[in-house]
């Protein structure tokens, strides 16, 4: 059976409106599928805004590190500014500066019949009332006859010497030596009625010279401590 044209038409036509109902469908489903453009652009904005915020994070850290080492640096060289204070206080760190040199020494006056010699001869109260006349006019640090003296260190009558740091034994003429303001320290010395006056009375040699440039070497005693312990905080 032949058909008839319009018969073709309507199959050519329901052929066209497959196609397009296809089409169509298959646009659906990728729109659908596919996320919207403003979806896309929110995501894209959230991720800028993301790595902005991970830059200003990574500036603050870097700013917090380096504020950190300049802290360490400073608290570093504040510490070492302490520790050697502390050195020096506590003598074990040779030091240099101007001062006074003290030499004192045994009465060379011919000692008339009868008197008693022990007042024409220097003992340990002599050398200690000189060493603390330089402790309170500021001397900061002291050796005797090149001995470091420290807190603990002594002065003591041993028979015609002078015992000083558990275990030296010093003899006339003793040379002192002070580092600080070497003018305060001279009149520390001189004053009137004071130290010198009293030692010269008997007519004990006295010599006391300001130095530019003094240095005196570190304690090299003994350092053991049996008793005194630290306090723990």
């Amino acid at each position: 059976m032949k058909l008839k044209e319009y018969q073709w038409g309507l199959i050519l036509v329901g052929i066209v409106l497959g196609l397009m109902l296809t089409m169509q469908y298959r646009s659906y489903k990728d729109i659908n599928e596919t996320p919207p453009i403003a979806r896309v652009q929110a995501l894209s904005n959230e991720i800028k805004e993301k790595r902005e915020d991970r830059l200003l994070l990574q500036k603050r850290v870097k700013e917090l590190r380096d504020k950190l080492d300049n802290k360490a640096t400073i608290n570093s060289d504040v510490i070492r500014s302490e520790l050697e204070t502390y050195r020096i206080i506590a003598g074990i760190k040779a030091v240099a500066g101007p001062g006074v040199e003290v030499t004192l020494n045994d009465s060379d006056v011919p000692l008339a019949p009868g008197q008693d010699p022990n007042f024409y001869v220097l003992h340990d109260e002599d050398v200690l009332k000189v060493l603390n006349e330089l402790k309170a006019a500021g001397a900061e640090a002291i050796a005797l006859n090149g001995l470091r003296l420290t807190a603990t260190s002594e002065i003591r009558c041993i028979g015609p010497t002078i015992l000083t740091n558990k275990n030296k034994r010093l003899s006339a003429p003793f040379t002192i030596t002070a580092i600080g303001n070497p003018k305060t320290l001279e009149s520390s010395l001189f004053m009137k009625g004071g130290v010198v006056d009293q030692l010269k009375f008997w007519g004990i040699q006295v010599d006391v010279r300001k130095k530019d440039n003094l240095e005196i070497a570190e304690y090299t005693g003994p350092t053991t401590f049996e008793h005194a312990k630290s306090i723990q905080e």
